[in-house]
């Protein structure tokens, strides 16, 4: 049923000087779902990552959240509607504590990006709140540690924080475990689990296993087209996505 559609692209393509990075893909990510974008390097995960945000302007096609064409729509504007990529780590400031950080998220999704000379009775609003965000992804004792200070892991924490902090219905994350020790991968999957049990995820993962304990639905992509979509279990078994991992020698 098409109601329960929240994020489609038509004939998504996108083309650098003659190089066609995304073709004519077409998405259906259902509400309230985890949908992983998958495929080995160079196959047009991230660049369509960047369209349905609009960093990058498609060449053709449309884009549809909530029924609505957002195609041509700037990226403040389609934030604002509840569609929210989490960026990578740099999107944290650095000498600012986990819950200073916090709070400027909160500030954002307030409408006044820089407002730190708001009354004591409003910054106690937001320290309330932002305790809560905190404590959700887990690092409260890490409250009044300098962003700079934590692991690698505990970051992207941060990160997903600062992007709950905007109430996304619709969240787009961005390798949210790349680069991390096994005990830190275990610890975002079941923050990604956790946050999603009332909205929905499209993400952008290389790691496997976390793609098979995470997603409902996976679209596999290679160079720039779908080339297969399913869960898990269908996707791993279909020839062509096993030709196109081995073929690149990408685990």
């Amino acid at each position: 049923m098409a109601q329960d559609i929240i994020l489609e692209t038509r004939g998504l393509t996108k083309e650098f000087k003659g190089f066609v990075a995304v073709q004519n893909v077409a998405l259906q990510v259902r509400r309230g779902t985890i949908h992983a974008l998958i495929g080995p390097n160079g196959a047009g995960k991230t660049t369509c990552f960047n369209l349905l945000t609009h960093f990058l302007e498609p060449t053709r096609g449309q884009i549809f959240y909530n029924g609505r064409e957002i195609t041509g729509s700037r990226p403040a504007a389609i934030a604002r509607m509840g569609l929210v990529r989490s960026f990578q780590i740099s999107a944290v400031f650095p000498h600012l504590t986990v819950i200073e950080n916090v709070r400027i998220a909160l500030q954002r999704k307030r409408g006044a990006s820089f407002d730190f000379w708001r009354s004591e009775r409003v910054l106690g609003q937001l320290n309330g709140r932002a305790r809560e965000l905190i404590e959700a992804v887990g690092l409260t004792e890490f409250t009044d540690t300098a962003a700079v200070e934590l692991s690698y892991g505990r970051k992207r924490a941060l990160e997903i924080a600062t992007t709950l902090a905007l109430d996304p219905e619709m969240m787009l994350l961005d390798e949210p475990t790349a680069g991390m020790t096994h005990e830190d991968v275990e610890r975002i999957s079941a923050l990604v689990k956790k946050v999603a049990a009332n909205r929905t995820v499209l993400m952008v993962e290389h790691n496997l296993s976390v793609v098979a304990n995470l997603s409902h639905t996976i679209t596999v992509l290679q160079r720039g087209e779908i080339l297969a979509e399913g869960d898990y279990a269908t996707v791993s078994k279909d020839p062509d996505v096993i030709q196109a991992y081995m073929g690149a020698g990408h685990g």
